[in-house]
């Protein structure tokens, strides 16, 4: 996998640099020969990775019959830029050709406003099925389902139904089972394709479906329905509703598409940004949307700071308390955020539950004591060793020691405790752990860590 990633990479920086050089040459027929041979996908990879001014140019030269294909795969910013140019009856025929799920992606990422523009420049038809689509939230198996199915009635044979596919000519793509429905289109099982093929034409449906398929329910979260894929090694499923009625169904690609996004956002969520943000965004856009979040970090962080002044006299006594006083902070958020870590990533697999959290907490307990005395033997060591030997601190050195022994064994056991139960609390108040954990955690240590040690300063040297 690392082989082909890097010759991934090296390949797509190789054609953006024939591009841009190209486009700096003002050969623009080539430009245009160059984009359009691309797929669709790597054209988007290309537009992302453009400043600005050299986008618009490059999406100018896209032929306008791929250009439904491209939006779809243009991270929220881009995709709203381009859409903003283009007129809803423009918008709605460039789109026209992309599957339900697709355009339903790309109108939920667009204003509201633009979103009713374009559905009212639609057909009847394609109307009623994006909105069937969009009555769902994006993150769930609704929002991510295709309509394009296939399905038969239990009471035919295997023959009409092979003959039936014949004169589809081709069938939705990523399809590996046809879906059983009875007359009110109520899901009753699967017939895989290879199942058709090797059974004798005679034969009726009802007798070769599988009624053991588990079908996902459209207000299922994405998170969950990845899991079911990766779980039971799913290429296709049905999605159905309430009462059982098949709405549409969830391919694999569907299914990557979440787990890459969900990478992301853990990812960028840790600094406080989104995954859909643009990383050639204008100044003043990246500057704003940076500045909230730098905001409550200062907010944080002078919290934190406010705790030091309680102990001014200690510090100004003891100058060696400045010096050490980095540690114990650092140390219990390292530890935090390994549980902090472990117990998000556990809640988004779905390997944790309330059944099982308290062992976790437990564990994380246990993990933090053995490593909290093992460190804070290893550091009070050092500190008493470095001190004893330094003539304007040696009468400190034990006390120093102790205080930033026991206050290490205390944070990194506070550390890993409230980096277990805050995604927890955050999950059942509805908050992104991954967005704002990280936050709360590091205040919290960093406090803990002020206080224990500065504490126990106070009392064992000063």
């Amino acid at each position: 996998m690392p082989v082909l990633e890097n010759f991934e990479k090296e390949h797509s920086s190789d054609r953006l640099h024939q591009l841009n050089d190209a486009l700096e040459s003002g050969m623009f027929v080539q430009v245009r020969t160059m984009l359009n041979q691309l797929p669709p996908a790597d054209v988007a990879h290309m537009l992302e990775s453009t400043p600005p001014k050299e986008r618009k140019v490059l999406w100018r030269l896209v032929d306008s019959e791929r250009e439904g294909e491209v939006l779809q795969f243009l991270n929220e910013d881009l995709l709203n830029a381009f859409a903003e140019d283009m007129a809803p009856a423009q918008l709605a025929a460039t789109m026209s050709k992309l599957d339900t799920d697709d355009l339903a992606d790309i109108l939920g990422d667009l204003p509201r406003t633009v979103t009713r523009e374009v559905l009212a420049s639609m057909g009847y038809q394609d109307r009623t099925r994006i909105e069937q689509a969009l009555k769902y939230p994006e993150d769930t198996a609704g929002g991510l389902m295709n309509t394009d199915t296939v399905t038969v009635r239990p009471s035919v044979t295997i023959e009409v139904v092979l003959r039936y596919l014949r004169m589809q000519k081709e069938i939705p793509k990523n399809t590996d089972s046809i879906y059983v429905v009875d007359n009110n289109d109520k899901l009753i099982g699967t017939v895989h394709l290879s199942t058709l093929i090797t059974s004798r034409q005679d034969q009726m449906v009802e007798e070769v479906v599988n009624q053991a398929i588990e079908a996902i329910p459209a207000a299922l979260p994405d998170t969950d329905v990845a899991s079911l894929f990766e779980r039971h090694d799913l290429v296709s499923a049905p999605v159905v509703d309430d009462s059982g009625k098949l709405l549409g169904r969830i391919t694999i690609d569907d299914v990557l598409d979440v787990i890459i996004e969900d990478a992301d956002h853990s990812l960028m969520s840790m600094a406080g940004l989104d995954e859909n943000d643009d990383t050639f965004a204008p100044v003043l856009t990246s500057a704003k949307r940076r500045a909230l979040w730098l905001g409550i970090n200062l907010i944080t962080v002078v919290a934190a700071a406010s705790l030091i002044g309680l102990f001014e006299r200690s510090i100004q006594a003891v100058a060696a308390l400045a010096v050490l006083l980095p540690i114990v902070p650092s140390m219990g958020g390292i530890a935090g955020t390994q549980s902090l870590t472990l117990v998000i990533r556990g809640i988004g697999i779905g390997h944790i539950s309330s059944n099982n959290f308290r062992w976790l907490v437990f564990k994380e307990l246990g993990v933090s004591l053995i490593n909290g005395l093992l460190w804070a033997i290893v550091v009070g060591l050092c500190v008493y060793f470095w001190y004893i030997n330094t003539e304007s601190y040696n009468v400190y050195a034990s006390g120093l020691a102790l205080s930033i022994g026991g206050a290490m064994v205390i944070n990194l056991i506070a550390g890993a405790i409230i980096g277990a139960i805050l995604p927890m609390i955050l999950t059942k108040m509805e908050i992104d752990p991954a967005l704002s954990g990280g936050v709360i955690l590091t205040t919290a240590t960093e406090m803990i860590g002020f206080i224990s040690f500065l504490g126990l300063a106070t009392i064992l040297v000063a």
